[in-house]
């Protein structure tokens, strides 16, 4: 880069032909004069550069330089870092860990299939709720198998299973238990009720009457009930499953926002596939009920859980989780252009349930380390029941389901 002209003397032959002929003791005098002047050029020249060269120092430290500033884009992270993030964070072993476990989680995936078809997506994302202490509400239009899935799962975990039909006659002592006075020996005795079991289907929960809901969700939440003055521990694993029919609105109780929150995920369902539809008519048409086989047990549950404890989520991806809840809340900062669809963004359980969750996803994939296609795959249902909608989003038909698919789209990774 050209920095400016410096000065110099130049000395010319002439010059050193006039040096030669000074004679003493006058010459001698312009002798000195030709000397100094040397020197003050020299040291001119000399001040001069110094004064430049820190005044360009100081133009580069502030950014001012003359040369045209790189532009670097910003790449989304990469597998290899993580990678080399994860090996060096990593505990002892999880690799082996994930892998025995996997082994089990897709001896799970077949039995289940032997029974239910065409619904791998409700199976994963069930999974997924199940290995992350959660709870879900699955909605869907009658007769797609949700009683039959989570059925099923509970002979292949060897767990037990209760379904508990929900109306609005239905009290909190029908669900919880209560207290029951026996004559013959003048005591109270406690009878338990139909949550006390490891899996609950919770049939058409929006049925039942606020004060029924709400003693449920202070199970889930709780995880304990409190019949009299006694306390009694769920058994673990303990998930609960409610259900919805998303056609019917006369003589249900719309849960409110606050116990939805209490929801990891809502699942939605929909209609099988006409080849998916044949094969569940060849199945289920035949009078013989299909058999599957016990492939692990409540133990091995609560060990895969613990294996997802210890799954290395990066700084950069805590950040993106936030990034992306946050964008529901900050509207009319974002950019995005949706703040006049959402009216309340999501609370702080959606950052814990979506890094729990990806956490969970990743584990599924065979990987100890979140990406970011784990929390874009498990984000629609941790968000869809959390984000309340304005009036001109209803009106307009825009869904949740719209709203987080764009905010994907232009959330970028830190």
């Amino acid at each position: 880069m050209d920095i400016g002209y410096h000065p110099a003397i130049l000395i010319t032959a002439d010059t050193i032909s006039a040096l030669r002929d000074i004679k003493p003791p006058r010459d001698l005098f312009y002798l000195g004069w030709w000397f100094i002047l040397l020197l003050v050029l020299i040291f001119s020249g000399l001040i001069l550069f110094i004064l430049y060269k820190r005044k360009k120092d100081k133009l580069i430290k502030e950014g001012e330089a003359i040369e045209e500033p790189i532009m670097v884009k910003k790449e989304p992270i990469i597998t290899e870092d993580l990678e080399r993030d994860f090996k060096m964070k990593k505990k002892k072993g999880i690799d082996s860990e994930i892998e025995r476990h996997d082994e089990i989680v897709n001896r799970m995936k077949e039995e289940i299939k032997k029974v239910i078809v065409g619904q791998d997506a409700m199976i994963e994302k069930a999974l997924i709720g199940l290995f992350s202490r959660g709870h879900i509400i699955l909605e869907g239009m009658p007769g797609l198998a949700k009683t039959l899935f989570l059925k099923t799962l509970s002979q292949i975990v060897d767990t037990s299973f209760n379904r508990i039909q929900f109306t609005p006659d239905l009290l909190p002592a029908d669900l919880i238990g209560t207290r029951i006075y026996d004559r013959k020996t003048g005591k109270f005795y406690t009878r338990k009720g139909p949550i006390f079991a490891n899996l609950i289907l919770a049939d058409e929960i929006n049925r039942a009457p606020a004060k029924v809901q709400s003693a449920l969700l202070e199970a889930m939440e709780e995880k304990q009930v409190t019949i009299g003055d006694e306390t009694f521990k769920l058994n673990e694993p303990f998930m609960v499953m409610a259900t919805q029919n998303p056609i019917e609105g006369d003589g249900t109780y719309r849960l409110p926002e606050a116990q939805l929150d209490r929801f990891m995920l809502k699942i939605k369902i929909g209609y099988p596939s006409y080849d998916d539809e044949g094969e569940i008519v060849k199945r289920m048409t035949t009078g013989r009920a299909i058999k599957v086989n016990t492939v692990t047990l409540p133990d091995e549950i609560l060990k895969i859980r613990k294996v997802v404890d210890d799954i290395y989520v990066d700084e950069v991806m805590k950040k993106y989780i936030l990034n992306i809840v946050f964008a529901t809340r900050k509207v009319e900062t974002n950019g995005i252009g949706i703040e006049e669809y959402i009216q309340f963004g999501a609370s702080p359980r959606a950052s814990i349930y979506l890094t729990t969750t990806a956490k969970t996803h990743a584990f599924l994939r065979g990987r100890g380390y979140v990406m970011p296609e784990d929390i874009k795959a498990i984000a629609t249902e941790v968000l869809r029941h959390r984000i309340i909608l304005t009036y001109e989003a209803e009106s307009e038909g825009v869904t949740t389901d719209q709203l987080i698919e764009r905010l994907l789209e232009k959330v970028e990774i830190p």
